[in-house]
């Protein structure tokens, strides 16, 4: 989970080796990879009640395989379009930063919504 929940249930999937680019890895590593980041995105959609999500892989201020997963519902930004185009004073706000309790009760929501797909699949 994000430290900063401006869009609920806004997620961070992270690769465990340190690697910069996708195709720096093999395929049959690669589609584990996305594969596994598809599914923690399908539970964080179903977790949060999102109507859409939207994945952005960048890697310009951390060069790591890391993806940006965000639940999106319809009016959650003053204007249409991405993420990147709210205001970073208010995207990172202490006011969107859950406490703890919060942070752990999203982790469980997440964790139960990929459970069941999982056990789905």
């Amino acid at each position: 989970m994000g430290d900063h929940q401006y869009f609920r249930g806004y997620t961070l999937f992270l690769f465990k080796s340190h690697v910069t680019e996708l195709h720096f890895l093999t395929t049959e590593i690669k589609m584990t990879f996305l594969k596994e980041m598809s599914l923690v995105a399908e539970a964080c959609y179903h977790a949060f009640g999102a109507e859409k999500m939207n994945y952005e892989l960048l890697g310009n201020g951390d060069s790591h395989l890391h993806w940006h997963l965000f639940p999106r519902k319809t009016g959650d930004m003053p204007i249409k379009g991405p993420v990147w185009w709210l205001d970073p004073e208010v995207m990172y706000s202490d006011d969107v930063r859950p406490t703890p309790l919060e942070l752990e009760h999203m982790k469980q929501r997440l964790n139960h919504s990929l459970d069941k797909l999982l056990l789905d699949k």
